[in-house]
């Protein structure tokens, strides 16, 4: 197969797999979308509206308009087929055409087989994983200024580009891959300070980040990392037995192992944070799929395991069975909650969403009247637990900074999307917050939100 209609198969299976998901929203994209939503309200990031990542993760929603339905799901597809691209231009570039092919294909299955609310978001995890693989690729072609330019716009999406860096550093230690990196990043630096963002910046997307990693809900964070990263290999099980064939190259040896050092961090070991170690393991499985030959189809069997595994859902929910699945119930609510805000909304009216229910704004349709987009900074509770706990991460004095902040704004509409699950984090449980609330009268509920109008 040429490689043209190659890439037209892949694109087909990925443009079907994520329009199977056009009615629903994953949590790790939520925040991000109704961030770049309120930038085309005219909000800038970080300093009116409260973000806790890097700045091009929210600004890559702007692309397609910060829309949710078709275009985010076609978006997901073509930045797929991008990643499909690249793998396929390294590997052919590396050792030859029968790898490239091998290297696209193994991209796009993993991008699809695995669980959904990993592969579908655009979040930052796998946002990165082009930047990642383009670095990496310039790099080993002794590119090092323009590795390090694509490094950095890596860890202008996620944290974890350094480890994007260093892994470019195996192949060019240099001081211009070390100037590319600081370019990109000292030019984004400088548009935030312009804007007068620069503070909130750090404040958000470092001080946070920082107290959110070092405050870890699980309570054996190494029987969990063993226990999920068995499960990724056995279902990454033909990437991992193919790998084990290829060349002895102790370069993608050593990139293997930095990927791995940046999934333990955190120790959370969440199914998007094993994106790191994607592009390295397509890379040595391709190699290894053409040394076995025929004797690859013995390895290609155990692409079974996750194709049955996650092949399913898709065909589900494009029947509609994701009115019975726990890991929706969420979106769905926000749906019911959106309409309840919608029927009697007004232009200019404006909203609060108390909880991490971001998607309310996109569903509403309606701008923010605070810059904080959910309640992760008003609580102090991490959104990985807040449903179940109640103990704050964040110290108590920038906590009720922020909620004197928020007193002072006048929404229309309050949806409080977490005291139905977590009495001790509804919005009513905080005393500081009692007379402003006083200005609002509840007008509707769904199962899991509260809705509230100013009187």
């Amino acid at each position: 197969m040429k490689p043209a209609a190659l890439f037209a198969v892949l694109f087909a299976l990925l443009v079907g797999a994520r329009l199977c998901h056009v009615n629903v929203l994953w949590a790790e994209e939520n925040l991000p979308l109704a961030a770049a939503a309120q930038m085309r309200h005219g909000a800038v990031l970080y300093r009116d509206a409260w973000f806790d990542k890097p700045p091009l993760l929210a600004a890559a929603y702007l692309l397609w308009g910060a829309r949710d339905g078709w275009p985010l799901r076609l978006a997901g597809a073509l930045y797929a087929l991008g990643a499909c691209g690249l793998a396929f231009s390294f590997a052919r570039a590396r050792w030859g055409e029968t790898e490239g092919r091998w290297a696209a294909v193994l991209t796009a299955f993993f991008l699809t087989f695995d669980t959904a609310s990993a592969v579908l978001p655009l979040a930052a995890d796998l946002l990165m994983l082009v930047p990642h693989l383009g670095a990496v690729y310039l790099a080993w072609q002794g590119r090092a200024f323009w590795a390090g330019v694509v490094a950095g716009v890596a860890f202008s999406i996620n944290a974890k580009g350094l480890f994007v860096l260093a892994a470019c550093a195996l192949w060019s230690p240099t001081a211009s891959l070390a100037a590319g990196f600081l370019a990109p990043n000292l030019a984004i630096a400088a548009g935030l300070a312009w804007q007068g963002a620069l503070a909130g910046y750090f404040e958000q997307a470092w001080k946070w980040p920082r107290l959110y990693a070092a405050d870890t809900f699980v309570q054996n964070p190494l029987l969990t990392g063993l226990t999920r990263t068995a499960n990724w290999l056995g279902f990454h099980a033909a990437l991992v037995v193919a790998a084990r064939f290829s060349s002895r190259d102790r370069e993608l040896l050593a990139w293997a192992a930095l990927s791995a050092g940046g999934v333990m961090l955190g120790w959370r070991f969440f199914p998007r944070y094993y994106f790191l170690l994607l592009p390295v393991a397509v890379l040595m499985a391709a190699r290894g799929l053409t040394l076995l030959g025929r004797k690859r189809m013995w390895v290609l069997a155990l692409l079974i395991v996750p194709a049955a595994r996650f092949g399913p859902r898709y065909f589900a929910l494009a029947a509609g069975a994701s009115q019975e699945w726990a890991d929706t119930a969420m979106d769905r609510d926000s749906r019911q909650a959106a309409r309840l805000v919608t029927a009697p909304a007004r232009p200019g009216d404006t909203l609060v969403a108390w909880g991490f229910r971001p998607e309310l704004y996109i569903y509403t349709g309606l701008p923010a009247a605070s810059r904080f987009l959910e309640s992760q900074p008003l609580t102090g509770v991490a959104a990985d637990r807040h449903l179940v706990e109640s103990r704050p991460s964040l110290p108590a004095g920038w906590i009720a900074s922020n909620r004197r902040e928020l007193v002072r704004s006048r929404p229309t509409f309050i949806v409080d999307g977490l005291g139905p699950y977590n009495r001790e984090l509804a919005i009513t449980a905080y005393p500081d917050l009692s007379s402003w609330l006083a200005g609002y009268r509840e007008t509707a509920r769904s199962p899991g939100s509260i809705v509230y109008q100013r009187r």
